[in-house]
């Protein structure tokens, strides 16, 4: 969330970033209700003093034995703490509409982002590789279900549509991209590994800002309180909730693989065919905690560290820098990827790249203190997708497809795989 005096000595700076995200905020009723909150919390100090100098008057009185003015200054002073505790309800309920309507309050986007309401108004600022030119490409639904490596309609069966079931060298090709994204990224790019529960806290969604703004999009047991997580940012983002963390340790580099949930996967018939949209499915995330002055920097190195494994696999992949309207709701700056579908000839998103600044570690109260005698500040959390499987499974085996149904294995992935190419018989081909 947005700092509230920030809020009230600039409201016009909140109201344009927000509609630069093309989002409805309520920023005048949250000025209104801030207003009424104050002028309740200034009424509950002059009741209390009135009521320690009434206190003070009483004690004197009885102490000079006038009896009946002090029973006076008692019946007084009742009526008035019978308006303390009605002032003290309404206050608290303002405060609970304040924090209510500061929830639905966007992040910022910083200067550099453009303007914009859609994906024509992204800017490119890196295309790296080749568009691979294949002759009559298969589709990787195609060349998955000739191969084996997919069944999409016993996935159907078992869970309804926007299930996968990878199967025999599809399930092998699934956990290589896996073990080779995890240890890309801890053994080259200095991330330390994190395996966190997927089902977390309602709280700890609130934290990200994807509650209460994305209600009713993720999947949640409600007997025990408890929501499947969309992207592992959502338990790392909670994992210093309400703790200092020691400034030695910052930048804190994190990544996890889990299984994500998202109940919203796409409108029906629309980028649904294969594994271009799930409700379940895997992903290998990158996590920082840093200090607010080397945020835009370790922003950038995050992008880089996402695409150094689109490299090493040897995958096109353009880099845009998102316009406002494209933009989350959290974060300040935002850096899409997408690689190339050489079947339906276009690209698709693989990693979404967010500096968020304090507005997370604002709300899961995450800080770190330069030195002993400074006072807590509040730290600025970035994530991003390194990277996500389903798409890279899908690209990967229409890029490196061959004309006798067979898909040659990149060098990265032979040593999971143990294997150079996987082909319509499935046998092991190796030098």
């Amino acid at each position: 969330m947005l700092d509230r005096n920030y809020i009230r000595n600039n409201p016009n700076l909140v109201k344009a970033g927000a509609e630069k995200k093309n989002v409805q905020a309520p920023i005048d009723e949250w000025i209104e209700c801030d207003i009424e909150h104050r002028s309740t919390l200034r009424e509950l100090e002059s009741i209390r003093a009135e009521l320690n100098s009434s206190a003070k008057k009483i004690g004197q009185l009885m102490a000079e034995g006038k009896k009946e003015e002090a029973e006076n200054a008692k019946s007084a002073t009742k009526e008035l703490k019978e308006k303390q505790t009605d002032i003290e309800e309404k206050s608290k309920t303002l405060e609970e509409k304040v924090q209510q309507l500061e929830l639905q309050i966007p992040n910022i986007p910083q200067s550099v982002v453009p303007e914009g309401t859609s994906e024509a108004e992204n800017k490119v600022i890196k295309t790296w590789g080749e568009k691979p030119e294949i002759t009559n490409a298969q589709a990787h639904w195609d060349i998955a279900s000739n191969l084996g490596l997919l069944d999409m309609q016993r996935a159907s069966k078992i869970s309804g549509s926007g299930f996968a079931l990878y199967t025999n060298w599809g399930a092998k090709l699934q956990r290589a991209l896996i073990n080779f994204l995890i240890e890309h990224q801890t053994n080259n790019r200095g991330y330390t590994e994190v395996y966190p529960p997927v089902l977390v806290r309602r709280e700890c969604l609130v934290n990200t800002g994807s509650l209460p703004k994305f209600e009713g999009d993720f999947y949640e047991l409600k007997d025990d309180d408890l929501y499947l997580i969309p992207t592992s940012e959502v338990p790392l983002t909670s994992l210093y909730a309400n703790e200092i963390i020691p400034t030695n340790q910052l930048t804190m580099k994190m990544t996890a693989i889990s299984s994500c949930f998202r109940r919203e996967a796409g409108a029906a018939g629309k980028d649904t065919r294969g594994l271009q949209r799930l409700h379940q499915f895997d992903k290998v995330e990158l996590f920082k905690y840093t200090k607010p002055e080397d945020s835009d920097e370790e922003l950038d190195l995050l992008r880089e560290d996402a695409e150094s494994a689109l490299e090493a696999l040897g995958l096109h992949y353009r880099s845009l820098l998102l316009c406002g309207g494209e933009m989350g709701f959290s974060n300040v700056r935002q850096y899409d990827l997408e690689i190339w579908s050489p079947a339906m000839e276009k690209y698709l998103e693989i990693s979404s790249c967010s500096n968020f600044g304090d507005f997370q570690a604002r709300r899961a109260n995450i800080r770190f203190r330069r030195d002993a005698a400074s006072k807590p500040e509040f730290v600025h959390t970035l994530n991003g997708s390194g990277l996500a499987t389903p798409r890279l499974f899908a690209v990967l085996i229409e890029t490196y497809q061959n004309e006798d149904g067979s898909i040659n294995v990149p060098k990265v992935l032979q040593p999971y795989l143990k294997t150079e190419i996987i082909n319509p018989t499935n046998e092991l081909v190796t030098n």
